[in-house]
């Protein structure tokens, strides 16, 4: 195809020579490329590095490692024990306050929680669902009374917990679950009822068997007036008999497609009465006469801020799915590196990492995890400032919940296409259970839905960088949009010549080969990314703008035609988002060789983004389409630079054999694959190996020549 920026000749089609410069570009950096693995190994630990490490070492004890084909009963019974294991060990009081017995460490406990996913990631959740929901909406949502009254035995496990939340006919949208808690001034107390089927707590773990407490979310209703949803501690069932209280009835969920050691179940309650104590009031509360009060005037900003609690999950489910798609690349990389399949040119079977299309298949996910580890640090950190208190602000918990609604769905889609394309590259092998991938893909799998779905949590962030937008724009006409629309865009992402840009960074020499190479620029790289997400907020925003003129219903009608180009767009952010850290990240290593291979991983990510939306950058003339096909090129030859050191970068990752668990990963292929060969060679050796038949129709042949 030809290059068809303006006002140039066109350019000859992409030839041997336009590789032979790209590859000399790089050959002039492989030869001082290499990997210091321990120290990119305590880097990619992040802030809290020791204690993650703590915790991942506690994981090699097999008391906490998952059986296979385990009942579904045993499997709980099992789960169930690992967590008293954990109580016992003070592991998971982290995060509570000194006063119960914690030691108010917010981002570490997080940090710990996550390496649980080594072990079982059932019992991972289980544990999320005990301390990380139950046992912090107690924490974050009540007040001293109820720290000291319901915490301690939270704590030690024995009041195994439910997070009542989610409804059978309400799963994201909180706001509108069915349950009420009405208060009766007469006795003091709420009156907790399910008034109908969809109004059912659904999908909650420790419900169908273990779980003796829930904090259950509601709507609040005094004095006739609905103050929307709030939570209650309510006690579930006899901690004599394990039977449901009077009033409260559930089912079991039964066997899932994962995480089958947890017991999640459905509950329902029909005239439940508790004290008026039990409301944790630290956002909203009653008077003994049925008067609401709330420090929160907007009963929207009030909800939001109650719902603050989910971040911790979403930040969990981020660093344990950016765990799962590393050990799915850790298990395939090192099989990939030791499996030989096909004979090459030099007749000896070709390793699976050397063919291109294996190298396609998993090297540019391994950039994006470590994408994704760069973020997680980050979001991380942040969410300890807020939820510490050293950073907490309105504003701090609106980027936060922001943020977490960007990068929990991409880490775990990301888990979900990695472990199936690692499955896939490992063959029939991967399929067995005994390689962990298929049982990883199998529980990580509720992560995409769970703590928010993950597109609706996109949908989130587009109203918020909506919301944004109108912020910058406050008062600006058609025509100030329709211009700003055009104009940045050309700015920043240089209309039709595809890449003319600031201060000549990127100029257009000619040649494809060097070109491309100033993609590799990381202020080139940020802009055009950075483009593509203003551009396309920019352009929703024009489209919605007649929203504020029409009735309620029109304006629903339109929102909806623009849904999925707000969820594009809002990947898009993300996606920078997970760019910027991976960059930050790059900056601090100091070692030359180690910075060089992150150098080209992180091209490689950035560059992937850009060949993954080609389409959209064409059609906006942001690239021209010879330049297009190069991006793809250019990837190519930077997969051939990092496959040396593709062995090492896993290897980084700190997992030893026992957290793998994977037979192929643990050296018995390779074990295998020597033995064949040197079978071969003590064969041909002895001189009795047989001929085959095409050699000797060769030599045949060449005789009567």
């Amino acid at each position: 195809m030809l290059d068809t920026a303006p006002g140039r000749t066109p350019a000859a089609p992409a030839s041997p020579s336009v590789e032979a410069e790209v590859d000399a570009n790089l050959d002039a950096t492989s030869s001082a490329a290499s990997v210091d693995v321990a120290a990119l190994g305590r880097m990619l630990l992040g802030t809290w590095a020791d204690i993650r490490q703590q915790s991942r070492d506690a994981m090699e004890d097999p008391q906490f490692h998952r059986i296979d084909n385990q009942t579904k009963e045993d499997h709980r019974t099992r789960v169930l024990g690992q967590l008293q294991a954990l109580a016992d060990s003070g592991r998971v009081h982290r995060a509570y306050p000194v006063s119960v017995g914690g030691k108010g460490d917010i981002g570490g406990s997080i940090a710990s929680f996550t390496e649980l996913v080594f072990g079982d990631p059932s019992m991972q959740i289980k544990a999320g669902v005990q301390w990380g929901l139950f046992g912090s909406a107690v924490q974050h949502l009540g007040t001293e009374y109820h720290h000291k009254t319901f915490l301690p035995s939270i704590m030690s496990l024995e009041t195994p917990g439910i997070y009542a939340m989610t409804e059978t006919g309400h799963g994201s949208d909180v706001a509108s679950v069915g349950t009420t808690a009405t208060y009766d001034e007469t006795t003091g107390e709420f009156v907790i009822d399910t008034p109908f089927r969809g109004a059912w707590k659904d999908y909650l773990g420790n419900a169908a068997v273990h779980g003796i407490d829930a904090v259950v979310f509601a709507q609040l209703i005094t004095k006739g007036v609905n103050h929307g949803v709030h939570a209650f501690y309510v006690p579930i069932r006899s901690r004599e008999t394990g039977e449901f209280l009077p009033g409260v009835g559930g089912e079991d969920d039964g066997f899932k497609g994962g995480l089958n050691g947890i017991d999640n179940g459905r509950l329902h309650f029909t005239g439940v009465r508790i004290p008026r104590l039990n409301l944790l009031n630290r956002y909203g509360d009653v008077a003994e006469d049925g008067t609401y009060s709330s420090a929160i005037d907007s009963p929207g900003r009030r909800f939001f801020t109650m719902l603050g609690t989910l971040v911790q999950g979403r930040v969990s489910l981020d660093g344990a799915a950016t765990h799962g798609a590393a050990m799915g690349l850790a298990i395939a990389i090192t099989y990939g590196n030791q499996r030989r399949q096909f004979e090459g040119a030099t007749g000896e079977e070709m390793v699976l990492l050397d063919y291109q299309r294996h190298q396609r298949r998993l090297l540019p996910r391994l950039a994006t995890t470590y994408a994704q580890y760069f973020a997680h640090d980050e979001f991380l950190v942040a969410f300890d400032s807020v939820f510490s208190g050293k950073g907490d602000t309105p504003e701090a918990r609106e980027d936060l919940e922001t943020l977490a609604a960007a990068l929990k769905p991409l880490s775990t889609w990301h888990a979900l296409d990695t472990l199936q394309e690692a499955r896939e590259a490992c063959g029939g092998a991967g399929f067995l259970a005994e390689n962990r991938i298929t049982g990883l893909r199998s529980d990580l799998d509720i992560y995409v839905t769970f703590e928010g779905d993950n597109t609706v949590l996109l949908q989130l962030v587009g109203k918020r960088l909506l919301g944004d937008f109108a912020k910058q724009f406050k008062g600006a006409d058609a025509g100030k949009l329709a211009r700003y629309a055009v104009g940045q865009a050309a700015e920043r992402a240089f209309h039709n010549t595809g890449l003319r840009r600031i201060a000549q960074t990127v100029r257009d020499f000619g040649s494809t080969a060097r070109s491309v190479s100033e993609l590799r620029d990381t202020e080139v790289q940020r802009a055009i990314l950075t483009d593509r997400v203003e551009t396309m907020v920019a352009e929703l925003a024009q489209a919605l703008r007649p929203a504020s003129k029409m009735s309620p219903v029109d304006a629903g009608a339109l929102f909806n035609s623009q849904q999925n180009k707000l969820i594009e767009a809002s990947r898009a952010h993300a996606e920078l988002l997970q760019w910027e850290a991976f960059t930050r990240g790059v900056e601090r290593v100091e070692d030359p060789g180690t910075k060089q291979v992150l150098v080209w991983l992180h091209d490689i990510f950035g560059l992937g983004l850009i060949e993954k939306n080609i389409g959209w950058y064409l059609s906006n003339g942001r690239l021209s389409p010879q330049r297009a096909q190069a991006v793809s090129a250019y990837i190519d030859r930077l997969l051939t630079r990092v496959r040396p050191h593709a062995q090492d970068l896993v290897d980084a990752f700190g997992f030893k054999p026992i957290h793998l668990r994977a037979a192929i990963a643990s050296g018995a292929e390779q074990q295998r694959q020597d033995e064949a060969r040197n079978y071969y060679e003590a064969l041909r050796a002895s001189g009795q190996a047989p001929v085959h038949e095409k050699t000797l129709k060769a030599k045949n042949k060449n005789k009567k020549k």
